[in-house]
């Protein structure tokens, strides 16, 4: 029994030990990845070509826009190289993206190289280099806009629910699953639709130097293969970042041994809410995509709504 307070003594201290140690160690780990980071912004010596990555659902991107406005004004860039294996995501999300690459196409050659997919609000942001390029087999195209809901009303019927919505007027938070979609409310929402279709084909009309005419025959939601898009002037060549180097070589003069640096966005950012999570032990945010808004998206599975 005379032991058991020299053994709460060593077990304190055992426990004070290993905290002071484990504060250490997170601060020397801070220290060390501020250092790394700190260096990641290379000082560059000569010229470069810049390469985006654009991957996933689209929506809005401030950080990614303002990295673009950056690049627009860095003499070191002399080009611009953006992948995209996209299916698109909300047209926001595509238009700002798109304006953004259009505002440093002021400066540099645009190439944009499309991997698997490149559909929708992400044959939007295509429209924005002065060349495309894309595989035989990528998918692209589903020019077209949607807005989808569902009608459970009577599914709650039959479960005995009720619901009840009191609002300034009748086209207020419609449609919406919770209400049958009247047709004041189609017509609506139609009108809204094909006005941000009307913004989509003319912006395939004017980089693409197409006719209105001729692109609303292709903008019928309709998906297209790298080599039928090439024929339909979708895009303008079959090929992938070493056909758009070649371009960049033979019409602006780009060297092509210059070195490709990737167009870094929030990735640290991310990485830094992530760490400081961690050591406080909390729990993560899951990483999910909202898309609020319209929506300009190829999803082959059919499901219904106005394209």
């Amino acid at each position: 029994m005379s032991l058991e307070p020299d053994h709460l003594l060593d077990r304190q201290h055992l426990t004070r030990s290993l905290t002071l140690w484990r504060v250490a160690a997170v601060f020397a780990l801070i220290a060390l990845l501020a250092t790394l980071s700190g260096g990641g912004e290379k000082i560059r010596k000569g010229k470069s070509v810049a390469r985006l990555t654009v991957e996933g659902i689209l929506v809005e991107d401030l950080e990614r826009e303002a990295a673009l406005a950056d690049l627009a004004d860095d003499p070191d860039t002399v080009a611009l190289i953006v992948h995209i294996n996209s299916p698109g995501g909300t047209v926001v999300g595509g238009e700002s993206l798109y304006h953004a690459i259009r505002t440093a196409a002021e400066r540099l050659p645009v190439a944009v190289v499309m991997g698997e997919v490149a559909a929708s609000a992400g044959y939007m942001v295509a429209l924005a280099g002065d060349r495309i390029f894309a595989r035989q087999g990528s998918i692209t195209g589903s020019i077209g806009v949607i807005w989808q809901t569902a009608d459970i009303t009577g599914l709650l019927t039959k479960l005995g629910i009720t619901t009840e919505a009191i609002k300034s007027g009748p086209l207020k938070a419609v449609p919406s699953p919770l209400e049958p979609v009247t047709p004041e409310v189609r017509k609506a929402t139609r009108d809204l639709v094909l006005d941000i279709y009307d913004l989509f084909v003319d912006m395939v009309s004017d980089r693409r130097h197409l006719s209105r005419s001729k692109v609303e025959q292709l903008a019928d939601g309709r998906v297209f293969t790298g080599r039928q898009a090439l024929k339909v002037r979708l895009i303008d060549e079959i090929g992938g970042e070493d056909a758009a180097r070649m371009w960049l070589f033979h019409m602006h003069d780009v060297d092509s041994s210059l070195p490709i640096l990737e167009l870094k966005t929030d990735a640290r950012d991310k990485f830094w809410r992530s760490l400081v999570s961690i050591m406080a032990e909390k729990t993560f945010f899951p990483e999910r995509v909202t898309l609020d808004g319209l929506i300009s998206l190829w999803h082959p599975e059919g499901a219904e709504g106005i394209q």
